[in-house]
């Protein structure tokens, strides 16, 4: 049999072993045929083979990033102001005034990234500045985490909220003392513009998602979960978009689908029965417990050190997320949830032990997501349960560390952003960015993983968190492979297994960790076939 493809290179990471080898991968058709010495290429090599001599540089699996959101990542990334580098509120209006400029015929001016605990003036800016620098065009601008919107006066004119509207289910119109809408919407309360900020026609969610798949490649992400991303923004959502791909053989990742868990389970078993390829499968279904640490709303187990008058809440009640819970695990369904206080994750085993007890234990590979802050006590309950737990490492960079300090209190400190904590008690994890509320780089991930540098990128936080490279990378390809079920498909460079390979322009193995940041993508293969290439200088044929 002659081969399609063969990449040599003296640095393969199989994800098998802690450490790269020299090793030939030989691909044929979707599958990768063989791997073995690089005296054992001749047989392979036909008239058509390519060969791509790697040399030193390292060679991986494909990245799956086991949760992200798909069209909010090209709506955030492509289409949005950023707002992540703005020092004040002042600063943040006027670059949206700057992009309003250069866009005369976008009807909504979206922004991303903003962080009002970054600034000097902390507390949440309103309406009228925006209203000073833009009157005429609505303005939709949402927080660094995706969970709280700011918006202008003709944004709130749009939507038909007043001073009379009431607060949605989990969210908050913030009023000024005479009961008008301040322009700060938290958590489904944003569904109230973005319902008009948010609608896209199919042409618009097909230039979007082929932007994202042009993306993901490039950066050599070859598998996702496409998780369901909240009442705010649910709006954002283009699985017509993704079928009709995926019919079309454009799909050059492959997504999987967490639609929400809500109880519609005639709903979800539709989506399984639609999405079933090799490239496009509905994986499980996703909702969330609680919030985030900076809107208070993360649930906790004790009240916020700063704002003691609460310990933040749930989505949905203890009794309606058990109801969802038990009823979807008994169907056989895997379950995500949001969880990133204490409080949550606790409640989050809690639902998954109840489920297991009444509808017995399987290998349900139920995760809970984010895990910023937990007890000790839940640690060891994940491994007793099969619950995953799954992190974004640069999640902990993404603002400044006194976002979470300054809520806690000091015996909390040691359980902020646990990592290694995960990987010592036995536990299989699948590693991921949250795309859009980071950037997809897979490299971020892996830095600070390895590193724990906060943003500065020269503090170190909770460094009895680091892990080795080779536990990283195994995250990031195996771990999430295996929490889709998928294991024995992709997540390793093995015989049999389908071509996902990436080549690096370097061996992360043999630089500094902070060149890490810098390392590009040269080659994406995704089964078998090329979907994105650097250049062709270490190809030969």
């Amino acid at each position: 049999m002659k081969a399609d493809i063969i990449i040599q290179s003296d640095s393969v990471f199989t994800g098998l072993k802690d450490h790269p080898e020299p090793l030939t991968i030989v691909i044929k058709d979707n599958k990768i045929i063989d791997v073995d010495t690089h005296d054992a290429l001749e047989k392979y090599v036909g008239e058509e083979t390519r060969i791509v001599n790697a040399k030193d540089k390292l060679v991986i699996p494909g990245f799956f990033d086991s949760h992200i959101h798909v069209m909010a990542g090209s709506l955030f990334n492509h289409y949005a102001v950023p707002l992540s580098e703005a020092v004040s509120a002042e600063d943040a209006a006027e670059k949206v005034k700057a992009y309003a400029d250069k866009h005369p015929d976008a009807e909504w001016i979206i922004g991303t990234g903003w962080d009002s605990t970054a600034w000097d003036d902390k507390d949440f800016p309103d309406r009228y500045l925006l209203d000073q620098y833009l009157p005429d065009r609505p303005v939709f601008l949402i927080q660094a985490e995706g969970h709280y919107g700011w918006v202008n006066s003709k944004a709130i004119e749009i939507a038909g909220i007043t001073k009379d509207t009431a607060n949605p289910d989990y969210g908050t119109i913030y009023k000024d003392e005479d009961g008008e809408p301040t322009g700060i919407l938290i958590e489904s309360a944003m569904s109230l513009v973005g319902k008009y900020a948010y609608d896209f026609s199919n042409e618009q969610r097909r230039e979007m998602l082929q932007l994202f798949l042009d993306h993901a490649t490039s950066l050599g992400v070859t598998s996702v979960n496409d998780l369901y991303m909240s009442r705010a923004h649910e709006q954002l959502e283009g699985y017509s978009v993704y079928k009709e791909f995926d019919e079309k053989d454009q799909l050059t990742v492959r997504i999987h689908l967490y639609p929400p868990l809500n109880g519609n389970l005639e709903k979800a078993k539709e989506f399984k029965e639609t999405f079933t390829s090799p490239r496009l499968k509905m994986s499980g279904l996703k909702q969330f417990i609680d919030g985030v640490v900076t809107g208070y709303t993360a649930y906790m187990l004790d009240p916020y050190k700063d704002k003691p008058e609460t310990n933040g809440e749930t989505g949905f009640s203890k009794e309606q997320l058990q109801e969802w819970v038990t009823a979807a695990d008994k169907e056989g369904y895997q379950i995500k949830f949001h969880t990133i206080g204490d409080g949550a994750v606790r409640l989050g085993l809690d639902l998954y032990e109840s489920a297991q007890n009444e509808n017995g234990k399987r290998d349900s590979r139920h995760t809970l997501e984010h895990i910023e802050v937990i007890s000790p006590d839940d640690i060891p309950r994940f491994k007793e349960l099969g619950v995953m737990p799954s992190v974004q490492p640069y999640h902990m960079a993404l603002m400044p560390r006194e976002s979470h300090t300054e809520r806690v209190t000091e015996e909390k400190f040691p359980y902020l952003y646990p990592n290694a904590t995960f990987f010592n008690e036995g536990n299989i994890m699948p590693y991921s960015s949250d795309y859009p509320i980071i950037p997809l780089n897979p490299m971020l991930g892996l830095y600070h993983a390895v590193t724990r540098k906060d943003y500065t990128l020269e503090e170190t936080w909770n460094e009895q968190e680091k892990i080795s490279l080779a536990q990283a990378l195994r995250a990031y390809t195996y771990g999430s492979a295996y929490s889709v079920f998928r294991e024995n498909e992709i997540g390793t460079l093995e015989k049999g297994k389908l071509a996902d390979v990436v080549v690096l322009d370097r061996n992360l193995f043999s630089v500094p960790e902070k060149e890490i940041l810098d390392a590009k993508v040269e080659l994406t293969i995704v089964d078998g076939q090329v979907v994105y290439e650097q250049s062709s200088e270490t190809v030969s044929s």
